[in-house]
């Protein structure tokens, strides 16, 4: 089982990012949660299998319809968190 940070700029506020983020990683078979941060940006935490995981990244890259993703940055997370379930936070 492998984790990542992503952080993601762009206009991703107040298009549904966070809650298509959640369907996405939910079909996916992955457990974490997206939540808004104060500078804009949404942060992802996510665990599960690799090609997952990479899957959602791609998918990161291009978001809900009225989503103008900017950049995606992801960082590996050597002791992932217990996590159950994609919450929105």
């Amino acid at each position: 089982m492998s984790a990542a940070r992503f952080l993601v700029s762009g206009k991703v506020k107040g298009v549904w990012f966070r809650a298509s983020t959640r369907e996405q990683a939910l079909r996916l078979g992955l457990q974490g949660f997206a939540h808004n941060l104060a500078d804009g940006r949404v942060e992802v935490v996510a665990q599960g299998d690799e090609r997952s995981l990479a899957l959602l990244e791609s998918w990161l890259w291009q978001g809900p319809k009225l989503a103008k993703v900017g950049d995606v940055q992801r960082e590996a997370l050597a002791t992932p968190p217990a996590m159950e379930g994609f919450s929105t936070l």
